[in-house]
């Protein structure tokens, strides 16, 4: 196995912390969770919490920092527009960024059951690095998938092929265990429509296994089972969903793969929640949801997020115990 040598001295352990109620209504559905998420995972582990879907989305290591612009209609189409920090993601070094991720990853792993999914969401400029150190971490076997994520964005001026994907790796706990997986489908392609219709294909095998010839059925086909690249358009600068927060993900993307990988009444974990979109789309499909954010900003956009939403909120923050 190939591994990512990275110096352990860098990789930091968490703090003696303790987790204090702000609100915790009888229904709330979501638990919004401020403070490190470092120690918020190992209050989280001390409590022998385990979720079924991990769901992370990571600095990108841009080394910058990240505002969030919030934009307000004036009279006669004017639009106003204010700017404030949302997240730093500057870094002494590659090595720093890769052991503060390890050091959150080791835990995540520990929160998975035994059938659940963590999917990582980097960028090209680091997944190669992520890779290793996730087959190191879960092992080789708990790989599960690549999803590239691609998209539309704003050309840029550069001698290159234009960056237009992201990508999520997906692991399992164990590699024994049927995962949590329910299979999603989407459009038939125009040539099948046009020589099968919407019927679903019964395959015609011989002897040897191999595939001879296909009929049609009376069934409806659901579709073609789904590939593992997703073009899915970023968010509109006028869509609803928008909340000004930078590096905010569209909820199709999230919506894919909470019903993929989870069941209703599942339990959802997102250590970034940034501006909510995880725990929004988990709670509109009724899955219950814990997101962890030390930014302040991302707290109060995904607080607004849920409320508007009408989701029953728990709210908590982690502390230092006293005389740590």
């Amino acid at each position: 196995m190939v591994r990512l040598a990275l110096d352990p001295s860098l990789i930091p352990s968490p703090r003696p912390s303790e987790l204090t109620e702000q609100s915790s209504p009888d229904d709330a559905l979501v638990t919004l969770i401020e403070g490190d998420n470092l120690d918020a995972l190992e209050l989280l582990r001390q409590r022998d919490e385990r979720f079924h879907l991990i769901y992370l989305d990571p600095p990108f290591f841009t080394q910058r920092q990240h505002r969030r612009t919030k934009r307000k209609r004036r009279g006669r189409g004017d639009i106003a527009r204010s700017e404030s920090d949302a997240f730093d993601d500057r870094w002494p070094s590659l090595d720093v960024y890769l052991a503060t991720l390890q050091a959150r990853l080791e835990r995540l792993r520990e929160l998975l059951t035994d059938d659940g999914s963590v999917v990582i969401h980097v960028d090209p400029n680091t997944s190669h690095y992520i890779k290793v150190m996730c087959d190191e971490l879960f092992g080789e076997r708990c790989f599960a998938s690549e999803i590239v994520w691609r998209y539309r964005r704003w050309p840029a001026k550069t001698k290159n092929f234009q960056r237009v994907h992201d990508v999520l790796l997906r692991y399992v706990k164990n590699p024994k265990t049927s995962p949590r997986f329910q299979q999603l489908y989407e459009p038939l392609a125009p040539s099948t429509l046009a020589t099968w219709g919407k019927s679903k294909q019964r395959a015609d095998i011989d002897p040897k296994g191999r595939r001879r010839r296909s009929t049609k059925t009376d069934e409806d086909s659901p579709g073609t089972p789904m590939g593992d690249v997703w073009e899915i358009g970023v968010i509109a600068p006028v869509a609803r969903e928008r909340t000004g927060y930078p590096t905010q993900k569209p909820e199709a993307l999230l919506r894919r793969i909470v019903e993929g990988l989870s069941h209703e009444g599942d339990a959802v974990l997102d250590p970034y929640v940034g501006s909510g979109t995880t725990l929004a789309v988990a709670a509109a499909l009724g899955r219950r949801a814990v997101g962890l954010d030390e930014s302040a900003e991302a707290i109060a956009v995904a607080s607004s997020r849920l409320e508007a939403q009408g989701v029953a909120l728990r709210r908590a923050r982690v502390d230092p115990k006293p005389g740590a």
